[in-house]
Formats: C-alpha cells, structure tokens, sequence
C-alpha cells in the first residue's frame, strides 16, 4: 500500500510517523528545513508514551513520488486548492483522496440526492478547482481529532488524542476505506469507519466556527471563552445557528450545545488554530470553518446574524493583519 501524505506540519507528521511503523511505503511532501531534516535524520514522533524515529521518504515534488494508493491532504483547508496542479503525478487511476483537514470539505455534496446534488462550494473550492481537478468520487472523508505540534524541524510531538474518524461520501464500507482504516489501526491509531461522516464533520466544526473566530477577536483560550458569561452566551447563538443549517442538510447532531461548549472548556487553555495563525502571522483559514457556514445557510435559507457578525470582524481582524486575502 503507498500513502502519501501532503502536508508534513504537525498532523501530517503524526500520521506519517505513525504510518511508517507499518509496512505500507509511505512518503510526505514538505519543504523547507522541515524536508530537510526528515531526509537526513527521519522523522520524529514523540508521544506520552514513547519517542521514535522513522526513515520516510520525503520530497518537495510530488512527481518524484509518483502514483499512490491514497492520497492524505493534511494542508489547511484554504491550501488545498493551491495545490491541486501539483499533486496530479500522485494520482492514478484508483487514487483515493483523504481529506484530513477542518472544515466543511469541497466534496460535501457529491452524490446527494436533492437540489444541491453535486454543488460546489466556492468558499472552499473557488471555481471547482478541486471537484474538476481531483474529482469527487476519489474523496474519503477525515475528521481528526489528534492535537499535536512540531516543536523542530523533522519532530512532531503529539498533544493528545489518536482517532481520524473515516467515511465514504455514501456512507458505504468500502474496500478502500476498510483497508486504509486497518493500516491505520495496526499503526498504533484508531480509525473508526462512521457511517454518516458529514455528522462527524459538522459536530467538530460546531466547535471551529465558534471558538476559533472568537478566539481570533477576542485573544482568549478555550476555557476562557467558554467560561465568561457573555461570550458563552455568543458560542451558544453561534452553535445554534450552525446545528439549524446542519439540519436543514440533513445532519443529525447526537450531543447538545452545552455538551459541546464544555467539551471545548474541557481542552483548557488551549489557544486555538485559528488564533496560533493570527499570532505566528499566517493566512487564517477562515473560509472553511466560517465563511463555509454561512454560504451554506443562504442556500438552505437559514439565517445567520451572529455568524455574519463575527465573520465580518474575523475577516476585517485577519486583513488589517495582512493574514486573509481580499
């Protein structure tokens, strides 16, 4: 089995390092120092419980790697289409595509039945880039669920949690998920195969349109944001708004807002993605975790005043910063 995985940052690296412990041939695409050091000392996990290393093959040019049987895009959601051109030598004609990434994914209509069979998303597919260029019926869903960072060039040190939710966009047990969710499994990982993937996705982007937008404005952790008052009172309007649009699709959310809050609280003084971007000065990924959501509630027909209230000042906050792209 050949698994590439592309994007080597820190849940790239989890999965790669994890990955090559087993006998699939498993190769990343980075660059820079971080490309460098892998190449000549491998790559390092290290975890509560153990610290290794494993040689991997790494490279910056996709063509070099050639056909694979799955494709990991660990990128952030507003990369991926940037890449799409570049990842064509790593696509054979039985290529499965994984999204690994946060977000609404650019595939979520395929195959649906309904008005919006087949629709692309252009907040996070401008102009179908990745529904012409990888295809849909290649696209196995990921909801991921580690938290892990590189501290150096070549390491990866893991946070907490060890489970990448899997699923056709059919919901069918493929041949090609099951064997991918195995591989995964017997690298020391879980790797349920669910059902209904887009109600996985939606329950853990609940938690990204909220926090991760406040945190960008507000500068707060997790557990702050959830435990003041008045902005727990803004996530809960949030979350409200998104669980009406996810349900007007037909998603089906299995715990409550409050559930969902604290479960946030829970991770503690966590800053989020969102505001490690704005603080380190890298392009935000508002797009697929806001922008998504609210272009989703205007083709269902639900409103969304807090969403579009925050979104708004999420964009201004990440343009004034130069992180956000007009």
């Amino acid at each position: 089995m050949k698994i590439c995985i592309y994007g080597a940052g820190a849940i790239g690296a989890h999965l790669g390092g994890f990955l090559a412990r087993t006998d699939a041939e498993v190769s990343l695409i980075a660059r820079g120092p971080h490309l460098a050091a892998m190449r000549e000392k491998g790559l390092r996990v290290i975890t509560a419980d153990e610290d290794f290393t494993v040689p991997v093959a790494a490279s910056e040019d996709p063509a070099e790697l050639g056909p694979q049987d799955y494709v990991i895009v660990t990128l952030k959601a507003h990369q991926s289409p940037g890449v799409v051109e570049r990842m064509q030598p790593l696509l054979g004609p039985d290529t499965a595509v994984v999204t690994a990434m946060n977000g609404v994914p650019w595939w979520y209509f395929h195959g649906l039945d309904g008005p919006w069979k087949d629709r692309v998303i252009e907040s996070v597919d401008p102009g179908g880039a990745q529904w012409k260029g990888i295809g849909p019926q290649r696209a196995i869903g990921c909801v991921v669920y580690p938290a892990a960072e590189i501290v150096e060039p070549g390491v990866c040190k893991h946070i907490e949690g060890d489970a990448y939710g899997l699923g056709e966009p059919d919901g069918s047990r493929s041949e090609r998920v099951q064997a991918l969710s195995k591989k995964l499994i017997a690298s020391g990982l879980r790797a349920p195969v669910r059902p209904s993937i887009r109600d996985d996705i939606w329950v853990k982007l609940w938690g990204n349109m909220s926090f991760n937008p406040v945190s960008a404005l507000t500068l707060a952790t997790m557990r702050q944001i959830g435990t003041d008052p008045a902005v727990h009172t803004v996530v809960h309007r949030l979350m409200t708004e998104g669980q009406a649009v996810g349900e007007a699709l037909g998603a089906k959310f299995r715990i409550t807002i409050d559930r969902r809050i604290q479960a946030g609280v829970d991770v503690g003084d966590h800053r989020t993605s969102m505001l490690q971007d704005l603080e380190r000065g890298r392009p935000m990924e508002i797009d697929a975790l806001v922008a998504a959501v609210a272009e989703l509630g205007d083709l269902v027909g639900v409103e969304t005043p807090t969403l579009d209230a925050v979104l708004a000042l999420t964009q201004l906050r990440a343009r004034v910063a130069g992180l956000y792209p007009t």
